[in-house]
């Protein structure tokens, strides 16, 4: 995000997404447009679409529920929002009243919080990198321990769960695998069973460097287990804004279904 980009916006974002969300529903299926009633039928501050204890009309409802976009959004800045300052900038700016700052000034003010909250989000980063490196250092060390683990040259963990009777897959191929990925606290960050339960097809030469060298040490058919370092999976980075956090060691339970031939044209796989 850049300085431009301050973390004050995120209040007007938060309105301006809803309302986009609800601008691009589409009507059900078989509804016809025609059907609908007029407008000034429509009693929305008397009698909301759902009844919701303590939010006894629409407008009520709508009030919490951009306030609950608007909280979700300015989460991270908590500790440098003071809530009932801010909501005297919302009943000015709501209610035509003479702002306490201008335009420049509001600029400036900005310019500084988002400095400041990017610094602070470094500074974050930095540490969880630490505690996790060392963290998942410590881990691998004990776990490379046990009799039925095994480590390969570059780090990467792997105990055999069931072992399969087929071919073991190249760097070029697309294999179809059923997984689930964790970090090392057992927090679920992607698996097939959340996007339906089918098998996903994975290009080996796009995926991280862990999991690729693994999934090839697999014959078809087989269950797998890794623990994959930070080197070999998202580094010193993780997933800004995502679930992995920075030097995070990672866990994958990993079934290998079928290998299946790449598409025309792919790409080769990239140089190591």
């Amino acid at each position: 995000m850049s300085n431009r980009r301050s973390l004050i916006v995120l209040s007007s974002l938060a309105i301006a997404i809803t309302f986009s969300l609800g601008a691009c529903k589409k009507p059900a299926d078989g509804a016809a447009s025609t059907d609908a009633k007029p407008a000034a039928d429509a009693k929305s501050t008397d009698k909301p679409a759902q009844t919701i204890a303590g939010l006894p009309t629409d407008k009520d409802q709508v009030s919490y529920m951009l306030g609950m976009n608007m909280g979700k959004q300015l989460e991270p800045a908590k500790d440098e929002i003071d809530l009932d300052v801010m909501m005297k900038g919302i009943r000015a700016s709501m209610n035509g009243e003479k702002p306490l700052m201008d335009d420049k000034q509001a600029a400036a003010v900005g310019e500084a919080f988002s400095q400041r909250m990017q610094l602070k989000m470094m500074q974050k980063a930095m540490t969880d990198a630490k505690k996790n490196g060392e963290e998942g250092e410590k881990f691998l060390a004990e776990n490379g321990k046990k009799p039925d683990v095994k480590t390969t040259a570059s780090g990467l963990e792997y105990q055999v769960v069931s072992e399969g009777t087929g071919p073991k897959p190249k760097a070029t191929d697309v294999v179809k695998v059923k997984y689930k990925g964790t970090t090392l606290d057992g927090k679920e960050f992607d698996s097939t069973e959340a996007h339906g339960g089918e098998p996903a097809m994975m290009p080996i030469n796009r995926v991280i460097p862990g999991w690729s060298e693994g999934v090839q040490l697999m014959p078809v058919g087989s269950k797998y287990k890794f623990w994959i370092p930070a080197k070999l999976a998202y580094g010193e980075q993780g997933t800004p804004g995502g679930p992995i956090p920075p030097n995070a060691t990672l866990v994958f339970d990993v079934e290998l279904v079928s290998i299946e031939k790449a598409p025309a044209g792919a790409a080769p796989a990239p140089k190591k």
